[in-house]
């Protein structure tokens, strides 16, 4: 097992990654037109894949914040210049319980403090396990907001807003 920075090789399996934690975990709660898009959203400041036996099995990404802000960030209380948010964490489930997605986390978030940046992050409410690793890295909650996206159901779901210990 291994952390290292993505590259444009990686998107075959992190797609079927992306597919599998889909199925099992509701992530992302609606499927993507494009998964690539998805797995590569605008603003990246830095992506990582953990890999077994070679394999792409999770990507981490860190972004800056888009303009306008959105109320998530705002909701930090933080300057948009100076946070970067860790988007699209997953682990493929066959990979799961091995610390991948801890060792992808942490490398991100080292990358926004090498950025001198604060890094900050949101989570669906209904996702216990991710909850839990950021509660576990002293990570704090700072706020409760409906989602900006759409669920599977047309309904927004209530995301928890996290910010890293200074």
């Amino acid at each position: 097992m291994s952390v290292r920075p993505r590259t444009d090789a990686d998107f075959p399996a992190l797609a079927e990654a992306l597919r599998g934690t889909h199925h099992a975990d509701a992530y992302p709660s609606v499927w993507p037109a494009d998964p690539a898009a998805f797995l590569a959203p605008p603003l990246t400041l830095g992506a990582w894949v953990a890999e077994v036996r070679g394999v792409p099995v999770g990507q981490v990404v860190l972004r800056a914040a888009p303009e306008p802000v959105p109320e998530w960030i705002a909701a930090t209380g933080l300057p948009a210049r100076k946070v970067a948010f860790l988007s699209r964490l997953l682990v493929a489930p066959e990979s799961q319980g091995q610390g991948l997605a801890r060792q992808l986390f942490r490398a991100a978030w080292a990358e926004a403090r090498r950025l001198n940046r604060r890094a900050i992050l949101d989570v669906q409410a209904d996702a216990p396990a991710p909850i839990a690793l950021y509660d576990s890295e002293g990570w704090a909650r700072v706020a409760t907001l409906p989602a900006p996206w759409t669920g599977a159901d047309g309904r927004h779901p209530q995301i928890y807003v996290y910010v890293s210990p200074a």
